[in-house]
């Protein structure tokens, strides 16, 4: 059995990972970082590499090299005892639309271990509780909403009280109220022994949950910090002006824009600039995680939204 950590210090360890598929797409490039208990956001684009790094942390892809420790076991060389420990909601999760909610927990549970059918039971019954799906355990999932089906996944991830729990865009398609609620869910679950990996393209789910986070964008960590540490590296550094579409282009050929959104028939631009005014329209704004965001990946290499 792992040993267990002390409190905040690094649950999940990944050094120097590679991976290239066979098509030739370089996916991961020496990626390192260090998840301790509580809620960490791992923050990019569609096509980032999360997904394959959520993956090969969950045991199910084999990277090329690096490694990948959970609670002090090598995930990648010790398999069967990381999922011991480990809880996984991926982001497409397939569900038999035909079974009920506590017919699929207790496949679920089954799959895991848990023999014994009167402990099934009690479990099952425990665990729709806990992602308030109880009144709905004898309704088919096949009619359940995108939350549901989302917080019946998170039941059958913490099947076993895993450690280490790995959500990957588990938010994507909710209703603002579905995604409120399976946020609570996400917050009740981490704890001081429990790390929530998010996994998300969706700066708001990390301002809202995350007391960790990194950011990946084309296979490599671009920054890993806390919220509160990228608003404070950005404080003051940031301006908005509201401008005719006419002027956007020339604006961006000379200024670091790192969003823009047309506002009332005018181009509301956001701009990173350290130390001095960018022009006379601009004003200081308030700065946000998706400014940080932003900006890194305009340093990065990135064009601005």
């Amino acid at each position: 059995m792992a040993s267990r950590r002390a409190k905040g210090g690094p649950l999940l360890v990944i050094r120097d990972l590679q991976k290239t598929y066979p098509s030739g797409v370089r996916a991961l490039r020496g990626v390192s970082l260090e998840a301790p208990p509580g809620m960490f956001g791992l923050l990019g684009p569609n096509g980032a590499g999360k997904t394959t790094l959520m993956k090969i942390a969950a045991t199910l892809l084999e990277p090329d090299s690096g490694t990948v420790s959970a609670g002090g076991l090598d995930v990648v060389a010790d398999k069967a005892g990381a999922r011991r420990l480990l809880g996984y909601l991926p982001q497409e999760f397939g569900l038999y639309p035909t079974l009920t909610a506590a017919q699929t927990l207790d496949y679920f549970a089954r799959l895991k271990g848990v023999a014994d059918k009167r402990e099934r039971g009690a479990l099952v019954g425990a665990l729709l509780e806990r992602v308030n799906l109880a009144r709905e355990a004898s309704q088919r999932v096949g009619g359940f909403s995108g939350g549901m089906r989302q917080r019946l996944g998170i039941a059958q991830a913490l099947i076993g009280r895993p450690r280490l729990i790995i959500v990957d865009e588990p938010t994507a398609g909710l209703d603002p109220e579905e995604r409120a609620r399976f946020h609570n869910l996400l917050a009740e679950v981490a704890d001081g022994e429990t790390t929530v990996v998010l996994s998300t393209h969706i700066v708001s789910d990390v301002s809202n949950l995350c007391t960790r986070m990194a950011i990946i964008r084309r296979g490599e960590i671009i920054a890993a910090c806390t919220p509160r540490e990228a608003l404070a590296e950005i404080a003051g550094a940031v301006w908005e002006a509201s401008v005719e579409r006419e002027r956007v282009a020339e604006l961006k050929s000379r200024l670091r824009v790192i969003s823009s959104q047309v506002y009332e028939g005018r181009t509301r631009l956001r701009v990173y600039s350290k130390g001095e005014r960018p022009g006379e329209e601009f004003a200081p704004a308030r700065p946000t995680l998706e400014d940080f965001y932003f900006s890194r990946a305009t340093q990065a290499g990135g064009g601005a939204n």
